[in-house]
């Protein structure tokens, strides 16, 4: 399925803490990706790199992937750390080698490139039991925040599309916007 992107004109507003750690904090983020020391993560979609910082202070590399050029720009003057990349790809034809990922995190971004050629590629770059959190707006939600509801997918639509894709769903929560899992690649 997949909807818009987000507006690279309005980066500014993904640098707000207060508003974006309202609906996942860095912790509850580093706790679901389950990062640590010696592994190599990619942040699909990962905008101005607000969470990208969050988690690269905590593993080794952090691949942040965005199909918008401008994204990147907006994150290079905002100072890129020196174990994070800048990869400008589609989820579904992600650069990386075949098991090459100890884990892969959305965040905010999972309506935006949710199909079957994005799943197919992120288990295909994780490796057996390498982590997929993915932190998404909730079809539930009320849409005074994120995009229109129906732009999002519930937790069971993402937990079944998951399944699918060879992923086992270790943990899923809705919050009263949100809704976050963890899933292993098998």
């Amino acid at each position: 399925m997949g909807y818009h992107t987000f507006d690279a004109d309005r980066a500014d507003k993904l640098e707000d803490a207060q508003q974006r750690y309202r609906f996942l904090s860095a912790e509850e983020l580093r706790w679901a990706l389950s990062a640590s020391r010696g592994e190599a993560v990619a942040d699909l979609g990962s905008g101005t790199g607000f969470y990208t910082d969050d988690v690269a202070s905590a593993v080794d590399h952090v691949y942040a992937v965005d199909i918008q050029e401008a994204m990147h720009d907006y994150y290079r003057e905002k100072g890129v750390p020196d174990n994070v990349d800048l990869v400008t790809s589609a989820v579904d034809d992600l650069p990386f080698d075949t098991a090459s990922l100890d884990g892969a995190f959305s965040t905010m971004t999972y309506h935006e490139f949710a199909s079957d050629g994005a799943l197919n590629e992120v288990a295909r770059v994780l490796k057996s039991g390498g982590t997929f959190a993915v932190a998404d707006w909730a079809a539930s939600g009320s849409g005074h925040s994120g995009p229109p509801v129906d732009e999002r997918f519930s937790v069971d639509e993402a937990t079944d599309a998951l399944r699918q894709h060879e992923f086992t769903v270790e943990f899923a929560a809705v919050r009263p916007e949100t809704f976050l899992l963890v899933a292993s690649a098998e």
